[in-house]
């Protein structure tokens, strides 16, 4: 079979680029202390991939009647930015996306966060300048698994949606890039294992993501693993 010929990569960015999910936990607990409501007895990963709209229903009893959601969630979004340098890249992230910039390859983010998290992240990790544009929660209509904001990442790249690899490390992101026609990469890591199953059938598999150079090829010289 003729291997794709690819033209450029949308990114996820939580759990694809970075390991947000433990400062995405304290800043949510550290907001909801400044309301009067101590959360600090919740797992660390008690929300891991859960949509903050729906961690606001599952915590509302708890924080006082009058909070409006707006006003927590600014608050969450304010540690967040505040603390984003502890961030920790997944492993790869930082070279494989710098070298397929130096290869001018475009890269665009496609984020089921808001604009304030999205802008935090790329620049916790160093890579803005690589990122042709991103594409935010604030920015859509409808954010994943609808095919909503990767469509938009195709129009905006002016390419055929085929053409477009889309890395993510959800099922529910797997199934937006896969319903707008990208070509679907799912990264497998020990964190993510309940969304494996699903996110099969739909993507390309792979363990990390140096593996890329098997879509780009290695003649375009990209970096050995670290």
């Amino acid at each position: 079979m003729t291997r794709p010929r690819f033209s450029a990569v949308a990114w996820d960015i939580d759990g694809t680029l970075v390991d947000s999910e433990p400062l995405h936990h304290r800043a949510l607990v550290a907001a909801s202390l400044e309301f009067g409501t101590d959360l600090r007895d919740l797992p660390n990963m008690a929300f891991r991939g859960i949509h903050m709209g729906n961690v606001w229903l599952m915590v509302r009893d708890r924080l006082p009647p009058t909070l409006q959601e707006a006003d927590w969630v600014a608050a969450i979004n304010r540690h967040y930015v505040a603390d984003r340098y502890s961030l920790v890249a997944i492993p790869g992230a930082v070279n494989v996306v710098r070298d397929l910039h130096r290869l001018g390859i475009p890269q665009v983010c496609v984020s089921n966060s808001c604009r304030a998290i999205v802008d935090a992240n790329l620049d916790a990790l160093g890579i803005s300048s690589c990122i042709d544009f991103s594409i935010s929660l604030d920015d859509v209509s409808e954010g994943k698994p609808s095919p909503v904001p990767y469509h938009m990442a195709a129009e905006r790249l002016n390419l055929v949606p085929e053409t477009v690899v889309a890395v993510e490390d959800s099922s529910t992101g797997v199934r937006s890039a896969h319903a707008a026609g990208l070509y679907a990469v799912f990264l497998r890591t020990g964190e993510n294992a309940g969304h494996a199953e699903n996110a099969y059938p739909l993507a390309h598999v792979i363990d990390n993501l140096f593996l890329l150079r098997e879509l780009f090829g290695t003649e375009h010289g990209l970096s050995p693993q670290a």
